[in-house]
């Protein structure tokens, strides 16, 4: 495991001393591609001596060639470049902050154990496999354990325990709706940027392209009318730069975590739907309500029988119209 960890350094190191030492080996060469000896040879003979010397003085006397890179300005400064985007760059950079501090709150909020965590998940499936009576108690004193998504569902359908199965079903899928609005809240903050911020850089683009145009048809004369405009339209365009900077990213932040979305609360629906199944056994038997001491049972008999108690008192109240009486001759 070692052997070829030291070959590499080894090969590393010498290509590296060869990178350092190539700056050396071209100062020695001529313009030509030929080395020049450092100090003269004494195979060389006085006519080639004066030669080089001739040679040398009409290099001297001829006017150097221009750099290519001399009648460039120094490079771009980026900072300063999107100072001189102007003021539209100003919600542009809210924007930026607002994608970043979103994305990290969503990688936060959508972690697998924020939505679906694994104790809850266990007892879940602890309860589908196992043969005996269903225990609604404890899981609801689960949910209770480990606050999340599924656990505000899983606490929806345990209410409609004893209820007719559709009824269950109606509460995972209104649960399941209410936990997406919810989760989805933020992500609608990724594609408001996504579309919006673009357009903010289009319009400080044309507005810098209106002002460029103007200031060139300002200018006097004897001035280049060409270097101006394209100053200004270079100015211009950091405001689109700026807007697709921050409307990519937000994008792909936005599908990702809706995405993300869809899958946890999928998963969630069919783990909770398994367990329905098991309600049949209680069906028109049981029913139970959340209160402050939990998850708490009353026998459907009690149930009706209040029912029926209250309809009863319901009717007694209820005072019949009195019946006109004829007058007295």
């Amino acid at each position: 495991m070692r052997t070829p960890i030291i070959r590499f350094a080894l090969a590393l190191a010498v290509a590296w001393s060869g990178f350092l030492c190539l700056p050396a080996i071209r100062a020695q060469e001529s313009p030509g591609g030929e080395a020049i000896p450092t100090t003269p040879d004494a195979g060389i003979s006085q006519q080639e001596l004066q030669q080089l010397a001739a040679e040398a003085s009409a290099n001297r006397n001829s006017p150097a060639a221009p750099e290519p890179n001399a009648g460039l300005k120094n490079s771009l400064n980026f900072l300063s470049l999107l100072i001189q985007g102007g003021t539209l760059m100003i919600p542009i950079g809210i924007m930026s902050l607002l994608v970043v501090a979103v994305g990290l709150e969503r990688m936060i909020a959508l972690r697998r154990g924020r939505l679906f965590p694994g104790g809850l998940r266990r007892e879940l499936r602890r309860a589908i496999e196992n043969g005996g009576p269903l225990a609604p108690k404890e899981l609801f004193e689960s949910s209770q354990r480990h606050p999340s998504a599924a656990s505000r569902i899983m606490q929806d359908m345990l209410q409609k325990i004893g209820r007719p199965i559709p009824e269950a079903e109606a509460a995972i899928n209104e649960g399941t709706q209410r936990e997406a609005d919810y989760l989805y809240s933020n992500v609608r903050w990724l594609s408001l940027a996504a579309a919006v911020t673009p357009l903010i850089g289009l319009l400080g683009t044309v507005w810098g392209m209106i002002i460029a145009f103007y200031n060139t048809t300002q200018l006097g004369a004897g001035r280049n009318r060409a270097e101006v405009l394209a100053e200004g339209i270079y100015v211009a365009l950091v405001t689109t730069l700026g807007g697709l900077a921050v409307a990519i990213p937000a994008a792909i932040l936005a599908h990702y975590f809706e995405g993300k979305i869809t899958k946890m609360l999928a998963s969630i629906d069919w783990e909770l739907r398994r367990l329905i199944p098991r309600f049949e056994s209680l069906e028109g038997k049981t029913r139970y309500d959340i209160s402050s001491q939990g998850l708490t049972r009353r026998e459907a008999s009690e149930h009706n029988s209040k029912r029926r108690s209250a309809n009863a008192d319901a009717n007694k109240t209820q005072v019949s119209p009195a019946r006109p009486t004829a007058p007295r001759s």
